[in-house]
């Protein structure tokens, strides 16, 4: 889906169904949510939920006023500059060069995360465009395996 890219981040308080009244907004406007990640505030009884989503400006304006009005919504943040990281996990054959991946996970914050009998396991976490351009360039080590984290933001 074609549209600007907006990520908001909402702050819930830990009740059951909250994320499903959340991405129940998107679904019910036909709009897709290109990552979710859900995790707790340290010391508190909330969790932060951070989507990516594409769309119109008018449908993302409403979903935004909607969120607010949703009950136990505590706060929906939606910043101009948010500083945002994606982490990303390969597995790859034994037989592809180690130095080669660790060079490569390294020129984008990452390393190798384990290695095992015939596998090497690669970790990076950095902005969702630079993860993009990872993926592409680790084609070439032969991937078994790729699994993506979504998107976490934190305005600045």
């Amino acid at each position: 889906m074609s549209g600007t890219r907006r990520v908001i981040s909402v702050l819930v308080e830990n009740e059951s169904s909250v994320l499903a009244r959340v991405s129940g907004l998107f679904a019910a406007r036909g709009y897709n949510i290109e990552t979710l990640t859900v995790a707790p505030l340290p010391d508190t009884n909330r969790s932060r939920i951070t989507i990516v989503t594409k769309g119109s400006e008018r449908i993302l304006e409403q979903i935004s006023k909607q969120l607010h009005k949703l009950i136990p919504i505590y706060k929906v943040v939606e910043h101009e500059e948010m500083v945002e990281k994606e982490m990303v996990l390969v597995k790859l054959p034994i037989e592809e060069s180690l130095a080669d991946i660790q060079a490569l996970c390294s020129a984008y914050n990452g390393g190798i995360a384990n290695v095992g009998m015939d596998i090497i396991i690669g970790m990076v976490a950095d902005e969702p465009r630079r993860v993009k351009h990872f993926l592409e360039a680790i084609k070439r080590y032969n991937p078994i395996e790729i699994v993506r984290g979504g998107v976490v933001a934190i305005e600045r």
